[in-house]
C-alpha cells in the first residue's frame, strides 16, 4: 500500500518541529539552479527554495558577512513546515527583532524538503532534530551555535524576549565571542 501525496504532505506539516519518524515518498530530483544567489540579508521573508545550491549561498553569505562585519544565521527548514512559516511571520512582525537581524546578521535560508534535503551540505553541521533550526556562524563560516528553535517557542508562536536574547547573545557585538 502506498501513501497518497496529500497524506504525505500533511504528515510532513504535522511533524514539523520534531524528528522525522518516517519520510514521505521521494519527489523527483530537481537539478540545482544556476541562477545568481539570493542571500536574505536582514530580510526574513525569503522562501526555502529547493533549487538553491546551499554551498554557493553560504559562500555569498560569508562574503557579505565579512564586508558588513556581521555574523550569519543559517535558517534550515522548508515551505512545508508550519513552524518555519510561523517563525518567519513572527520575526517579520516584530520591529526590534527585524532591526537586530538587519544590523547584526546575514540571514541564509537552507531548504530541507523531499525535493532537496541538502544532505551533503548539512552533514557538515550537527544533526538537526526538528525544523526550523538555526545555525549561527561567524563571518568566516565557522559554527558558533546550533539552536533548536523549540526553545524559543511560546504556545503556537514564538517568544519575542527569548528570540531577541538569542540574537543579541550571538551577535558578537560588545563581546569576544
Amino acid at each position: 500500500m502506498t501513501i497518497k501525496p496529500i497524506v504525505a504532505a500533511l504528515t510532513l506539516s504535522l511533524m514539523c518541529g520534531t524528528a522525522f519518524a518516517a519520510s514521505a515518498p521521494a519527489a523527483p530530483v530537481v537539478a540545482p539552479s544556476t541562477a545568481p544567489s539570493t542571500v536574505y540579508v536582514g530580510k526574513l521573508g525569503g522562501k526555502f527554495d529547493p533549487d538553491r545550491v546551499a554551498a554557493n549561498d553560504l559562500t555569498e553569505a560569508i562574503s557579505q558577512a565579512k564586508a558588513q562585519n556581521k555574523r550569519i544565521i543559517m535558517d534550515v527548514g522548508g515551505e512545508w513546515c508550519v513552524w518555519c512559516l510561523r517563525m518567519d511571520k513572527f520575526m517579520q512582525g516584530n520591529e526590534m527583532i527585524r532591526n537586530t537581524v538587519a544590523k547584526d546578521y546575514v540571514w541564509l535560508k537552507v531548504n530541507y524538503s523531499d525535493e532537496n534535503k541538502n544532505e551533503a551540505f548539512l552533514s557538515q553541521y550537527p544533526k538537526v532534530k526538528g525544523y526550523p533550526h538555526l545555525f549561527v556562524l561567524d563571518a568566516d563560516g565557522k559554527l558558533l551555535q546550533s539552536e533548536n528553535t523549540g526553545e524559543l517557542e511560546q504556545d503556537k508562536s514564538y517568544n519575542a524576549e527569548k528570540l531577541l536574547a538569542f540574537l543579541q547573545q550571538w551577535s558578537g557585538k560588545g563581546s569576544d565571542k
